[in-house]
């Protein structure tokens, strides 16, 4: 099969059930994000050193998770009452309740968060804030497609945890490195650091 159809060409693409929409549709512009969520987890994952015992918990989770995302792709893809709707699998609650799950687990092991901090630290934890804000991009474009059409409570719940599962996974690579957080300093107006 070649990886090129030229029906892309006048700026549509299909759905799953074949309907065809503008490349920049809301739903399009959903699962798309959440493709590049996916590729910025791989780069993640390609991060991940096989002898440290973090990175291995990290690893497992991650391979969930970017496996969750590819049925959300076809989720997202997939219009409700298509005629391909049977061949997917949707997001349901334990999706989210796994990604709960695993916030527990992984924030156990965290410092108490007392202020706000800056994104970064090690690369493995710089590129997990990236992930997380990626996944945060993701989540406002779901949010503007459920305003037009319909999308299931799950996905909206499961993308909202997993933001706050991927801060905590940040921290933590941070702190299992010996790399403390980087607490944010608000710049008060008229002190010091305004001269």
């Amino acid at each position: 099969m070649k990886l090129y159809t030229r029906s892309g060409d006048d700026g549509t693409t299909a759905l799953f059930g074949g309907q065809r929409v503008g490349k920049d549709h809301a739903r399009v512009e959903a699962y798309g994000a959440v493709d590049e969520l996916n590729a910025s987890l791989g780069l993640v994952a390609a991060l991940c050193q096989a002898d440290r015992p973090f990175h291995g918990r990290l690893g497992d989770i991650l391979a969930v998770l970017q496996s969750r995302l590819l049925d959300l792709g076809a989720d997202l893809a997939t219009p409700e009452a298509s005629k391909h709707e049977a061949k997917i699998r949707r997001i349901d609650e334990a999706d989210a309740k796994a990604v709960e799950a695993w916030i527990d687990e992984i924030d156990a092991g965290n410092e108490e968060l007392k202020y706000l901090i800056i994104p970064g630290g090690t690369p493995l934890a710089a590129h997990l804030h990236l992930a997380r804000t990626v996944c945060r991009r993701a989540e406002r474009a779901i949010i503007r497609l459920s305003r037009s059409e319909p999308v299931g409570r799950p996905v909206i719940q499961f993308v909202n945890r997993l933001s706050d599962l991927l801060f905590a996974l940040a921290r933590r690579a941070n702190g299992d490195a010996g790399v403390p957080d980087t607490l944010w300093r608000p710049q008060i107006q008229g002190g010091e650091g305004d001269k």
